[in-house]
């Protein structure tokens, strides 16, 4: 940083020497933009950036700027550096990856020309050395030059080519294809070339409980899917219910792989199987009595009330908050479970409210006081924790069960709150009894920054060790000393770093021949999914995780999928899936002889993709302990370990 920050000032020195010749000072105002002063001088708002990098940070009103004199001055890499060395500012989620891609070179070079690059990772602000072979910049084109048919948009800091399309409505592919130069990345002050012909169909289209798909009919029976940022292959296959294989035949274009805002085709499938009971579910579907009606009750937060007074559109809303299109999701799961309870004849009433949450706030207590609750025997939500807790304060008294379908917290609870999920303490407990069982051996990776997961190793696990994580030396050093033949070594990581897990993982192929090792981690990384990271080499480590769902077999899978799909044009979410598993295992625990909350601790159900295992909690209460230990086997399909 302070190389970048000298670096700055002799920049500075440079132009001060220059400024009353050549350069002018503008003094911004409140509510100007870059763009907005670029076009007032008639430059780039590159050439703003290259004099001003505090732009990049944004600006602010009486913020002085140089701007440089002589209309259309565009300042380039070449014109404006003091040696021969090209540099590049670290900005917000970039990767060394990515870096490579942007200036066409290897991670070696960019690590070689970066010395210590490699122990600190990227940090934003840092100016790195690219490595060059005279690379020619690409001249920015000007307003005049563009087509007719086309309008300009100036790339400011921060954008990129997923926000800009999502701001014009086209896809990234359909701005490559005009602008073919931002193939390898984006540049501050670009001058993007935007179809002015946008049509505005999106609005009409009709909503459906995943915004990721649009149910937009291309020919007949085909659907399209846009890919959003950070998708791969697997995890659209898994979203859509196609395999890799069908998605690759229908779309050719895959083959040279997924980018951020191409539009996939597949049929719109048809099932003729009716969605019936679920296979594997205790002894449930055997015992159901129909004899007493019982009552159940939804809590969803459509919070409809905000939509209604919301100008976006619908689908807009629903693209941007996060939190309604997974109640969507799981209200169109929880429907299917009804569905599926009509067809078992089970005899249950089903009323649904809108409980208007937030993450302090709920229409709950008015509900309650509204409505008549007299006999209802079961409630599925609110959402968040803090609400269900208000909720079960208020029927405590009626002994009416409220079920918490998503929360993880471990809040002290009230004796008739049901918690769904796990809490992170007793899965991680659980799968290292696992890992021990039969004398594995059994140690750590785990990153200094890691505290949260340091402390549990600290206080939880005092008998397994933990490798020096300084250096990559120390780290290579520690894992190959603590490794045991004879033995199968778990070797449990957790790190953000992704170039120490590509080291740690090169590391543990290298040591495969010599020992048994499986590569474990405790929670989900994100970092795994990238596509820095080979699934092949996870496979070949065998990467083992707990998980709330299986990997259901695609016999068991196709029977309640494509019900889905004909029904919303789409392949369930593991949202709508658990909204299926939790609605329809509640059902069918209030359809037995026994109490529901009999059924809690005598019956162990296995659902779709959920598994419902409750045990009486020491504070009250009941919490599922049922979960996976799911692994990659080496033909890339995920199985069960446990």
């Amino acid at each position: 940083m302070k190389k970048l920050l000298m670096c700055f000032a002799f920049i500075g020195m440079s132009f001060g020497a220059f400024a009353q010749q050549n350069f002018i000072k503008h003094k911004v105002e409140s509510g100007e933009t870059v763009t907005k002063i670029a076009q007032k001088y008639e430059i780039t708002p590159a050439n703003i950036f290259k004099l001003n990098p505090d732009a990049q940070n944004g600006l602010q009103p009486d913020m002085i700027l140089l701007i440089p004199k002589g209309q259309g001055i565009i300042i380039r890499e070449s014109e404006a550096k003091v040696t021969d060395k090209k540099t590049h500012l670290v900005s917000p989620k970039e990767t060394i990856y990515g870096l490579t891609k942007l200036y066409n070179i290897t991670e070696a070079d960019l690590l070689k020309a970066n010395p210590g690059l490699a122990e600190s990772g990227l940090k934003i602000g840092d100016e790195l050395i690219i490595p060059s072979k005279q690379a020619i910049v690409t001249p920015l084109k000007s307003v005049a030059t563009t087509p007719k048919n086309t309008k300009v948009h100036v790339v400011e800091a921060k954008e990129t080519k997923y926000s800009i399309s999502k701001q014009y409505n086209v896809s990234i592919e359909e701005l490559e294809k005009l602008n073919p130069e931002i193939k390898d990345g984006l540049q501050i002050g670009y001058s993007l070339k935007i179809p002015k012909e946008i049509t505005e169909k999106a609005d009409k289209v009709e909503v459906k409980p995943n915004a990721a798909i649009i149910a937009v009919p291309i020919k007949p029976n085909m659907v399209s899917y846009e890919v959003q940022p950070k998708e791969t292959l697997y995890g659209i296959s898994k979203k859509t219910g196609y395999s890799q294989e069908e998605l690759m035949a229908l779309n050719p274009s895959l083959k040279e792989g997924v980018r951020d805002g191409m539009v996939l085709y597949f049929p719109n499938p048809s099932a003729k199987t009716p969605l019936i009971a679920p296979k594997k579910q205790g002894d449930l579907t055997q015992t159901f009595n129909t004899s007493t009606r019982k009552k159940l009750v939804l809590l969803m937060p459509f919070n409809i009330s905000k939509i209604q007074s919301d100008t976006s559109s619908v689908r807009n809303r629903i693209r941007n908050d996060k939190f309604l299109s997974m109640t969507l999701d799981f209200y169109s799961g929880a429907l299917m479970a009804i569905d599926s309870a009509k067809v078992l004849g089970l005899n249950v009433d089903v009323k649904i409210f809108d409980s208007q949450e937030t993450k302090n706030s709920s229409n709950v207590a008015s509900i309650f006081n509204q409505s008549n609750f007299n006999g209802t025997n079961v409630v599925i939500g609110p959402f968040y924790q803090s609400n269900v807790e208000s909720a079960a304060q208020l029927l405590v008294n009626d002994s009416i069960s409220i079920v918490s379908p998503l929360s993880k917290e471990t809040t002290a609870v009230l004796p008739n709150v049901i918690q769904t999920i796990p809490s992170d303490l007793f899965m991680k407990d659980k799968m290292f009894e696992f890992m021990k069982m039969d004398g594995n051996n059994v140690f750590g990776v785990i990153d200094t920054k890691k505290l949260s997961t340091r402390k549990y190793f600290v206080e939880n696990q005092k008998d397994v060790k933990m490798v020096n994580f300084e250096s990559i030396e120390s780290t290579n050093n520690g894992i190959k000393l603590l490794l045991e033949k004879g033995k199968r070594n778990y070797v449990v990581m957790d790190t953000e770093n992704t170039y120490r897990i590509k080291m740690i993982i090169s590391t543990l192929l290298a040591l495969q021949s010599e020992y048994d090792i499986q590569l474990v981690v405790l929670e989900t990384n994100s970092k795994l999914d990238s596509d820095e990271i080979k699934m092949e080499s996870l496979a070949k480590l065998k990467l083992m995780y707990p998980s709330l769902g299986k990997q259901v077999t695609e016999n068991e899978k196709s029977y309640f999928t494509q019900k889905y799909r004909k029904i919303n044009m789409i392949a369930p979410n593991p949202y709508a899936v658990r909204g299926f598993d939790v609605t329809f295992d509640a059902l069918l625990r209030l359809s037995q002889e026994k109490e529901f909350k009999e059924t809690l601790l005598s019956v162990a159900t296995e659902q779709f993709e959920n598994k419902f295992a409750y045990a009486k909690r020491a504070d009250k209460g009941f919490r599922n302990t049922g979960f996976y230990i799911l692994y990659y086997d080496t033909d890339l399909s995920i199985k069960t370990a446990n």
